[in-house]
């Protein structure tokens, strides 16, 4: 898929804020409500997604006009080295990186096919490698940095009919648990949120039926809000610098 840019509409306009953040996935659910939570706060930033690229540069407008910060939407597959060297292109300041971006995959392993596991991998975890390691020489020129990578209690616990989401989101949380000791000398901090059951489209499969045997099981007996994951991700990119390499589960209880 070629790279398309598409600029705000209208000018952002002078502001205090010097920190820049770039949100994967962020036209929607998780993605969407960080976007929000992170422009509030008055970061600038890059936003990416693969298909809803009008709802992308909508959310970008209107993130600009409401909190005076800049924002750039972009649209790119993460999975894809390519697309990800051409988003970075753009960035010529970095101070967080959220790897939100994923896919899911619900069905027995024996009836997946290998491009099917391949593209898992590609977007949930081979987009971290790309990311990062072009995050990183960004990051090194200011001595500092939050990368927040957006994981899943699957990645610890597995979950049945769902290895290869979970194998993707173990891989993170081992990436993430790495990359943390790595950076730790360049005052870099690594850190990932394992959610649990958070209400948004990528759950919508779900029937009602399933969705009440869900929450049955969640001490909190809902499923959390996307702006709750935005809250914590935007705590952690305020967080100590001495908390780094951690794996945050933020499920209700449910592990």
């Amino acid at each position: 898929m070629n790279l398309q840019i598409k600029h705000p509409t209208t000018s952002p306009a002078e502001t205090n804020s010097t920190k820049h953040a770039l949100i994967t996935g962020a036209s929607r659910g998780i993605g969407q409500a960080m976007a929000k939570k992170f422009a509030m706060s008055g970061f600038h930033l890059t936003l990416t997604c693969q298909n809803s690229v009008e709802a992308l540069a909508v959310l970008a407008s209107e993130l600009q006009s409401a909190y005076r910060i800049s924002c750039i939407p972009l649209q790119a597959d993460m999975g894809n080295e390519r697309d990800v060297e051409q988003v970075f292109s753009t960035v010529k300041s970095l101070d967080v990186l959220v790897n939100n971006a994923g896919i899911a995959h619900l069905g027995l392993l024996t009836d997946m096919t290998a491009d099917q596991w391949h593209r898992i991998m590609a977007v949930n975890l081979d987009s971290c490698f790309y990311t990062c390691r072009a995050a990183i020489p960004l990051m090194l020129q200011k001595q500092s940095g939050k990368i927040i990578n957006i994981s899943s209690v699957w990645g610890s616990q597995g979950a049945s009919m769902e290895v290869a989401y979970s194998a993707s989101k173990g891989g993170m949380n081992a990436f993430t648990k790495a990359l943390a000791k790595e950076l730790a000398p360049s005052n870099i901090q690594v850190n990932a949120i394992a959610c649990g059951v958070i209400d948004t489209q990528m759950n919508a499969c779900l029937s009602a039926e399933e969705r009440d045997t869900l929450k049955s099981e969640i001490p909190a007996d809902r499923f959390g809000a996307p702006s709750e994951v935005a809250e914590l991700a935007l705590q952690i990119a305020r967080s100590p610098s001495y908390m780094t390499g951690q794996i945050i589960t933020l499920d209700g209880g449910w592990y």
